[in-house]
């Protein structure tokens, strides 16, 4: 693995030990062409995974007619972006349909805009004195890394030598609404919150604050505003996290998924009365806004628009949660907060540190990132199907439980009945349903490839009716979506032209020596979805081989049986990564194909292991680990 330590980079960071070469969807592959599992996504960046082909395409198209103009001209693409995100998020504010939008590039711009709008609202409109205006926020906090922002911050390595700070605004405890009560007075412009702290370890708060803090700011005239650059676009369950507690800001900071991790976007949506204040001259971006940041934006919208990612996301998350929840019954893990498919779970400082844990992961395929000593967060595409998430969460179990060992604790004691007993590691199908969990949902399907669907994440939903609907608009939490009703359909495959890759750049993917899916029958392959549905199949792993047939859609067919080794070779969707290869003492996985050739049209002719132009990674998921795109 190369050396990720770099003399030209100020030390900004201080990374994992692997450095990154390639990715696609759910997976990863370093210089040396070992495999991980990400589950980090950019710190939400990457809520539809990695290389999304519906994004890389409208990418692609935008960047062969004009990427910047500037806001000295308008361009073709910024009203209809901006339109989008009306659409899409106004209804979401008290803008509703009425919002504006200011388009900005990074989270940390949106809520720098946000903090310019509300103060100038409050001059304006509101008729506070000249530099006289608060705005309350919460400890704990995450908003960005500018002077005023880390200002902010309660975190000393946030905030420590980049005094002084910004005046006006008062921290009071997260969570307490009595307090932020208390904090408001006549200057109080707005209360400024993250509806779920990210960065704090995904700190969820008390079910009655986020209402009772709606009320408070409605009663007093001032501004809501929801720093959702990492709670929204999907990985809450709901297109905004506000929506668990039915709650409209009156107005939204919005980043990181919105540029799908292709090109940073942000943006404040809601109440034109506050935006509006915004005038010529008063506020601006050389590339806020720029035509490749719109066609991607645009992109992005498109998918959520159908609600699946949304559903998807809640599904999952009632996995993950179970999964989670039973560690800490096990003692394991001392806390796990999980709302949508993202989780912050806390170590015992016993056990070691985050960074530790982060590093047993890493050494067994899984990527995750610490925060604040003892806590990481896991917040995985929300395209992951779930032989990836359960395998996922073996990995961890089997970090903590080595790290148990080397403590000198020995390993996990017996838990509730059904578990394995001291010293055993669980195999598959062996761990207890969780409270609410259907019996044998941790199984992994019968027939992986081809009887199970993508959806098949929650727990509790009948295998033959798994595809989750559209989270419904009205605020419904997490636990509200329901899974029995999952036969929402998206447009048909005449309807995604400009999404397909075109037909000289079909994938054949077929690769010697790759773990393969199993078989699919003829009935199966016949029915395989086309380039605008959800992919219904989960792969056998986080590695399944992809149809050795060309293909015009983004995502390969099922399996090939004459295209795959013996079934002696292939490995249980539920066995981890780690079981598969002697251990080793750095992170390894199984080799990926050869990269392509420098020409970049894929291995020289004859070379039966190569990717042809246009294709996912070798040894990747390709389309199956990802609903397929709906716009571009």
């Amino acid at each position: 693995m190369a050396d990720t330590t770099h003399g030209a980079l100020a030390p900004t960071y201080h990374p994992l030990p692997i450095t990154i070469a390639r990715a696609h969807g759910t997976h990863v592959w370093d210089t040396d062409g070992n495999e991980f599992l990400d589950f980090l996504s950019g710190y939400s960046a990457l809520n539809f995974g990695h290389l999304h082909q519906g994004l890389v395409a409208a990418a692609m198209s935008q960047l062969r007619q004009v990427t910047l103009t500037s806001r000295a001209f308008d361009h073709d693409r910024l009203e209809e972006f901006a339109q989008r995100l009306v659409e899409v998020v106004g209804p979401l504010t008290t803008g509703g349909e009425d919002s504006l939008v200011v388009p900005m590039n990074t989270g940390a711009e949106a809520v720098e805009t946000a903090i310019k709008a509300v103060r100038k609202w409050g001059y304006d409109v509101r008729g506070v004195p000249e530099d006289q205006a608060t705005i309350v926020v919460a400890d704990g906090n995450f908003h960005g890394r500018t002077t005023t922002l880390v200002g902010l911050s309660d975190d000393p390595a946030s905030r420590d030598g980049f005094g002084p700070f910004a005046p006006g605004f008062r921290r009071v405890p997260f969570g307490d609404l009595a307090a932020l009560a208390d904090a408001v007075d006549d200057t109080t412009v707005a209360v400024l919150l993250e509806p779920v702290q990210g960065e704090a370890g995904v700190v969820v708060p008390p079910d009655d604050y986020w209402p009772g803090v709606r009320e408070l700011t409605a009663q007093r005239d001032i501004a809501l505003v929801a720093d959702e650059v990492q709670s929204g676009l999907g990985r809450t369950g709901t297109t905004l996290a506000c929506e668990l507690w039915d709650v409209r800001p009156d107005l939204v900071c919005l980043g990181k998924a919105l540029g799908g991790g292709i090109v940073p976007v942000s943006a404040v949506v809601g109440r034109p009365e506050i935006l509006g204040v915004l005038t010529p001259g008063t506020h601006g971006s050389t590339f806020g806004g720029n035509p490749l940041a719109c066609a991607v934006g645009i992109a992005a919208l498109d998918l959520l628009s159908t609600g699946q990612y949304q559903a998807r996301a809640a599904a999952s998350g009632r996995v993950l949660k179970a999964r989670l929840d039973a560690l800490v019954e096990r003692g394991l893990l001392t806390e796990a907060r999980t709302v949508g498919l993202w989780a912050g779970i806390d170590l015992d400082p016993a056990l070691g540190t985050g960074r530790e844990l982060c590093e047993a992961l890493l050494e067994r395929g899984v990527l995750a990132k610490d925060t604040h000593g003892t806590t990481i967060r896991l917040s995985p595409p929300l395209s992951i199907v779930q032989p990836e998430l359960e395998m996922a969460l073996d990995i961890l179990e089997e970090s903590l439980l080595a790290l148990r060992e080397e403590q000198g604790g020995g390993a996990a004691a017996p838990g509730a009945a059904g578990e394995p007993g001291a010293g055993e590691e669980p195999g598959a199908g062996e761990k207890p349903a969780a409270d609410g969990e259907a019996e044998g949902a941790e199984a992994t399907p019968e027939g992986a490839a081809g009887g199970g669907t993508a959806g098949e994440v929650s727990a509790a939903a009948p295998q033959d009716d798994a595809q989750p609907q559209d989270t419904p608009a009205d605020g419904a939490s997490v636990e509200e979506v329901p899974t029995d009703k999952a036969s929402a359909e998206l447009a048909p495959a005449d309807e995604a032209s400009a999404t397909e890759a075109p037909a000289d750049e079909a994938t054949d993917e077929a690769t010697a020596g790759e773990v393969p899916a199993t078989a699919a029958t003829a009935d199966e392959a016949s029915d395989a979805p086309s380039a605008t549905e959800p992919t219904t199949e989960p792969s056998s792993g986080p590695t399944t081989e992809p149809s050795s047939e060309p293909t015009t859609e983004p995502g390969p067919g099922p399996a090939d049986a004459t295209a795959t080794p013996s079934a002696a070779s292939a490995p249980s969707a539920k066995t981890p990564l780690a079981k598969r290869l002697p251990r080793r003492p750095r992170p390894s996985r199984r080799k990926a194909a050869p990269a392509p050739a420098e020409d970049g049209k894929g291995p020289a002719a004859g070379d039966a292991t190569g990717t042809a132009e246009g294709s996912a990674p070798a040894g990747g998921t390709g389309g199956r680990s990802e609903l397929s795109p709906t716009a571009g």
